[in-house]
Order: structure tokens, then C-alpha cells, then sequence
């Protein structure tokens, strides 16, 4: 999970708690920096700095926000990171204003069905199909539309990475 200054906070702690209670390993990496502020002035301590990373996970995950996700959008790295995630077929979730600002831009979406925060839509290709439901899955992308889908969001990721059986579970306590 990548967070970038700005980013929404309910975006990103509801993944990573639902994440590490379906016991998954949860790196959070800052974009530029171990300590990161959210849109509402909350701070966080990621576990390292995108730079520092160098593993190749199973999955993207990307929190909205503004400006977190344009922050994430302007990001070479974070750009090279969606388009090798995409090409090995892993996950790649994005929420909020991220699919619109940060995977739209690499072209991933085109020809796809994907969902965004409710007016961003307009930065979606006319190749993208969008949804207005909460959630959307195409193949190994997962989107979803602001922060009070952040929880269906989160078992949607669970269940590509765990199965129905982990997300119904957790979907269940």
C-alpha cells in the first residue's frame, strides 16, 4: 500500500487492517517519505519509502484523497509499478479519486470496467467503461468509489488474494 501525502485515511487503514486479519503480510511504503500526512492532517509511519522497497508483491494497493492521489498520479515510479504489477497479472487495487489520477493515466483501464470517486470520471479514457457500483473487479483490477466503500473494498482485495471463503469470514465477524 502506497500513501502519498494527502492521501484519504479511511482509504488506507480499513485495507490494511482487513489485509492483516485475513493474515496477509501488509507493507505500507511511504511515496517520498517514512512519515506521511493524510488529507484530514492525520500522520502516519510507513514501514519504508517506495524507494527503499525491493520486493515485487501480489499486490497495489492505492488510497485516494486529494492531493494524495494526484501526488500518486505524478509518480514515475509509482506509474512503472502499476504497468509491471499489470503486465505479471497481479492485483491492483485503487480507490477514490487513484483510479481516475493514477491508473487511468498508464492506460491499464482501457478496456475495462472500472468505478471512481463520482466525477473523476471524466479523466477515464473513452476506452474505460465506467461503473457507478461501489466496487468493481475486471480481471486483476480492483476499483472502488470513495471512502464509504473502503470496507467492501478491502474483502474484495482479501477475496482475490485469500479466496471467498477467507473474505466471507471476515465479511461474517
Amino acid at each position: 500500500i502506497i500513501l502519498a501525502e494527502g492521501f484519504e485515511e479511511i482509504e488506507a487503514v480499513t485495507p490494511i487492517d482487513v489485509l492483516r486479519r485475513a493474515g496477509l503480510e501488509v507493507t505500507v511504503a511511504g511515496l517520498s517519505a517514512r512519515t506521511v500526512t493524510g488529507a484530514h492532517g492525520i500522520h502516519f509511519q510507513a514501514d519504508l519509502t517506495l524507494d527503499e522497497y525491493k520486493g515485487f508483491p501480489d499486490a497495489l494497493v492505492l488510497p485516494g484523497g486529494m492531493p494524495g492521489a494526484r501526488n500518486l498520479g505524478e509518480s514515475p515510479k509509482v506509474a512503472e509499478l502499476i504497468n509491471k504489477m499489470n503486465s505479471q497479472k497481479k492485483v491492483v487495487g485503487a480507490i477514490c479519486a487513484a483510479p481516475a489520477l493514477a491508473l487511468a493515466p498508464t492506460g491499464i483501464l482501457d478496456g475495462k470496467k472500472a468505478t471512481c470517486y463520482p466525477g473523476f470520471e471524466g479523466n477515464f479514457s473513452p476506452a474505460v467503461r465506467f461503473s457507478d457500483s461501489r466496487v468493481v473487479t475486471d480481471g486483476n483490477i480492483i476499483t472502488s468509489c470513495g471512502p464509504g466503500s473502503a470496507l467492501e473494498f478491502a474483502l474484495e482485495l482479501v477475496e482475490c488474494l485469500s479466496g471467498k471463503e477467507k473474505a466471507e469470514a471476515l465479511r461474517a465477524g
